[in-house]
């Protein structure tokens, strides 16, 4: 029953705390309902953009930071509530994903967040460092040949995939690179809007302008 309550506390307490719209806060802390600007997401390219530099880069740590400390920080606290001991890598993965779904999914936006590139970062910052630095340099190349940070965000979340079975598969088994692959899919599918901008050819690149309106 300990075990249960734990992971029922852990999860909803990492969704929670996955909810907390930063860009969303940091924007209105400058009277901008970010949601209403340039591409309408509360993520840290969107605020970047429309905010201003300093302000999307502090959002994107932010953002980053919750999903680390989504599969980190929230399991130690409630494993500590339950009297300490081990952590397992489960509970530090369902705590991670439900970090993510949080951001993606806010409860206190009426369940529209961001698209979770960010948070994700964190959350294999913290579970998968190794699968990160590759996911994270795909992006640094492809952005620089395309400045489409959605490409980027795509690619990168398409070479985590592909790397986390020879990563992961003999020191974990088969759950944990498929976890990872579960990962990926859900970064690519929250861009689906953006895949059909870039068959429409409408897609923004992206530029150091600040957006208007």
């Amino acid at each position: 029953m300990d075990l249960y309550l734990q992971w029922t506390l852990g999860c909803v307490a990492a969704y929670l705390f996955g909810s907390i719209p930063f860009g969303f806060l940091v924007a209105k802390s400058r009277g901008v309902d970010i949601r209403q600007v340039g591409s309408g997401n509360i993520g840290a390219t969107n605020v970047f953009r429309c905010i201003g530099k300093t302000l999307g880069i502090l959002t994107f740590l932010l953002d980053l930071g919750k999903g680390l400390a989504g599969c980190w920080l929230i399991p130690w606290l409630v494993a500590r509530g339950f009297g300490g001991g081990a952590i397992d890598l489960p509970f530090r993965v369902a705590c991670g994903f439900l970090t993510v779904a949080g951001h993606n999914w806010t409860i206190f936006l009426g369940f529209k967040g961001g698209k979770g590139i960010a948070t994700s970062a964190g959350l294999l910052l913290g579970l998968a460092p190794v699968a990160c630095g590759w996911a994270v340099l795909a992006w640094l190349l492809v952005f620089v040949a395309t400045r489409y940070v959605s490409v980027a965000s795509i690619l990168a979340s398409a070479t985590l995939g592909i790397v986390a079975w020879p990563l992961y598969f003999h020191g974990h088994g088969w759950w944990f690179p498929v976890m990872l692959d579960v990962l990926a899919l859900l970064a690519i599918w929250r861009h689906r809007v953006n895949i059909a901008r870039l068959c429409a050819g409408t897609e923004s690149r992206f530029t150091f302008k600040r957006c208007v309106g």
